[in-house]
């Protein structure tokens, strides 16, 4: 892919605060899907939550502008990032009956890895030894954090790896090739193409014609569809108004900074787990997450850009005014 020319300036501080405003509604979005995974499949909640975040998306653009225009400007590009992104969603969950949770979230957690290597490889910004060091440092306090298994290198393990290479790619076509679209229009092509690939893979299932017995053995995946009831259409609510935000968030942080300097950040994701974590499920973080966390507070405040000295400053100004005064 090449690099495509910038259309406005980097705003690090807007991709840094919106990388960690879009994981933090998608941790809270994970935890409440965690919460209703006994209940309803992985294809009812992408169905029924983009009937709801679709009409969400079209208020959010209908109030931004007159006359409301849905279309991406790089539709090919935005269909691929798209794609991605749903392949992201999909490997991941389906890995987690074959994983235990703190492997496969260890192995999504590479993704900055991954996005420092492509950001080099594919777009041509360069990572640097502090940046390159820095991601390798916060990857280190993920590993503290969730303490993977021996069965980390289990075959299966491909699947949220998978997951991390395809959130990677995505964010660098955001960056490389979706700059200037809106980020409520990437959010609405992505919830239909959630909505879509959630009605072929129930139609699939249903075409299966699966005996309980062989459903029970990955029921997220291969259930049949339930009933909602009124708590079900008010959470699956929340989440819609959760991916809309989160979605937008993540489109607007890659396009605002460099994809090595927002990554790192991604990595706050385990940080808001944890809190609902302690919070919906009563699970509070030993001494080893907390040493974790620190290591990857740590690597943030390594991968951001170093301030220029005032008397820097100074000079320069004062150079730009000897320059303005001379005939």
């Amino acid at each position: 892919m090449a690099p495509s020319p910038a259309s406005r300036p980097d705003a690090t501080l807007v991709g840094v605060t919106m990388i960690v405003a879009s994981v933090l509604m998608i941790s809270f979005g994970d935890a409440v899907v965690k919460w209703i995974s006994g209940d309803l499949t992985l294809w009812q909640i992408f169905v029924v939550r983009s009937l709801l975040a679709i009409p969400l998306c079209l208020l959010v653009l209908r109030g931004l502008r007159q006359p409301v225009a849905i279309g991406p400007g790089n539709g090919g590009w935005v269909f691929l990032r798209c794609l991605l992104q749903m392949t992201m969603w999909v490997t991941l969950y389906v890995s987690l009956p074959l994983l235990s949770l703190p492997v496969a979230a260890a192995a999504m957690y590479t993704a900055p890895l991954f996005i420092a290597f492509f950001s080099a490889l594919l777009i041509g910004e360069p990572v640097g030894p502090r940046r390159g060091f820095a991601i390798a440092f916060g990857f280190v306090g993920v590993l503290i954090i969730v303490k993977p298994g021996s069965d980390a290198f289990s075959y299966a393990t491909l699947l949220p790896l998978l997951s991390a290479v395809c959130y990677a790619l995505a964010m660098i076509i955001t960056r490389g090739r979706c700059r200037d679209e809106d980020p409520f229009v990437l959010a609405l092509c992505l919830n239909a193409m959630l909505f879509f690939s959630g009605m072929v893979a129930s139609g699939a299932v249903a075409l299966l014609d699966l005996t309980p017995q062989a459903a029970a053995a990955n029921p997220f995946v291969l259930g049949p569809w339930v009933s909602l009831s009124g708590q079900d259409w008010a959470l699956m609510a929340v989440l819609a108004a959760l991916i809309v935000g989160a979605a937008a968030a993540a489109a607007k942080a890659y396009q605002s900074g460099p994809p090595v300097i927002v990554a790192t950040f991604d990595y706050s994701y385990l940080v808001f787990a944890i809190l609902w974590s302690a919070l919906l499920f009563s699970e509070l973080p030993d001494a080893e997450t907390l040493a974790g966390m620190a290591v990857i507070f740590t690597a943030g405040l390594l991968v951001l850009p170093k301030p220029r000295p005032r008397l820097d400053k100074a000079l320069e100004r004062q150079g730009c005014e000897q320059r303005r005064a001379r005939p």
